[in-house]
């Protein structure tokens, strides 16, 4: 019988921990610096003395929407790997399962009607939460019809879903006037701006619950990402696992593109770098890829900042401008077996 190296587990943790403190670094830093990049310099003098205008651009303006972008980025590269588990594909993204359309589609329709505010909460945020619920109810109530969820179904579903939300936004964008087709435009592009401390606490409560939901079960997205056969003889409820996967995925990417729109491939590109550079074991996977996806959006929305100051590139924008090509050299890195 061979001889376990003494040094081999303790290796492997400590590289496991290493991989995760390294991704709180990286997180902790591009929260307390990115707030300072921008057009125009501030001086920390006057920041520390409260003296305008300094102060309030970097708490009001700066600071907010780099928080919202850790926030967003953490909850959308997530909640993509948590898809690509629940699918068995590195190449889904939230986006793949309808949520997205879902919530864009609500958003589009709150811009065509019109109105500010209900209740003092932006009607775009109003209804790009309701489109998404829409079609969470849609899908789950579908499966429980069924008595039965699986993958394949969902993917189905959300191919669907894609398809038919993507049409009526174009019917809307249309027939709505020219003022409202270009705020639907600019929506759909997606962009991180300042918003209210409220707002950010709200969706920081969202985000740490579904998030620790999400990490508590680990395990089975261990087991669900091999097979659903292989989970299911594990003692895993299936059904029940893909169902909460699908509920909290879906807040989760519904509460982020309520507050900056929809805004792609952060859950494509982060979870498949850490799954192939760092682990993929999901007890590390989802940890480091929440902390390096906000990192992530954070520094596109600071790099959108200053490109073609005084103007802005929408975050959106500039996470497609790095997400396209690495998309394109997924795809020609996957063998033949990978896509059959």
């Amino acid at each position: 019988m061979g001889v376990v190296p003494v040094n081999a587990v303790p290796r492997r943790i400590v590289s496991a921990r290493a991989s995760l403190v390294l991704s709180v670094v990286v997180f902790l830093a591009a929260a307390l610096l990115l707030p300072w990049v921008g057009a125009g310099p501030i001086s920390l003098t006057n920041v520390l003395h409260h003296q305008s205008p300094d102060y309030e651009i970097l708490l009001q303006l700066r600071l907010s929407r780099t928080l919202l972008a850790l926030l967003a980025g953490g909850a959308l590269s997530l909640a993509g790997a948590l898809f690509q588990a629940m699918l068995r594909d590195a190449l889904a993204t939230p986006y793949t399962l309808g949520i997205s359309a879902g919530s864009a589609l609500g958003a589009v329709i709150a811009i065509t009607i019109g109105g500010e505010t209900l209740l003092g909460i932006p009607m775009t945020w109003l209804g790009s939460l309701v489109g998404a619920f829409a079609v969470l109810a849609l899908v789950l109530g579908g499966a429980f019809r069924r008595r039965q969820v699986s993958s394949f179904g969902l993917l189905l579903t959300g191919i669907a879903v894609n398809s038919i939300c993507e049409a009526f936004i174009l019917i809307l964008s249309s027939f709505a006037g020219m003022s409202r087709s270009f705020s639907i435009a600019r929506w759909l592009i997606g962009s991180v701006d300042s918003v209210s401390y409220t707002s950010l606490a709200m969706l920081a409560a969202v985000v740490l619950i579904a998030s620790g939901i999400l990490f508590s079960r680990a395990r089975s997205w261990n087991l669900l990402a091999v097979s659903e056969r292989w989970a299911a003889s594990r003692g895993v409820n299936v059904g029940t696992l893909l169902g909460q996967g699908y509920i909290l995925g879906s807040i989760l990417v519904a509460g982020s593109i309520a507050l900056t729109g929809p805004i792609g491939f952060v859950g494509l590109i982060v979870p498949h770098l850490v799954r192939s550079r760092v682990s993929p074991d999901y007890r590390l996977l989802m940890p480091c890829s929440f902390l390096l996806g906000g990192s992530l959006l954070a520094l596109c929305d600071a790099i959108g900042r200053i490109v073609i100051p005084p103007a802005e590139l929408p975050a959106g924008a500039v996470v497609a401008l790095i997400g396209g090509p690495y998309l394109v050299w997924i795809i020609r890195q996957r063998t033949p077996a990978e896509e059959l």
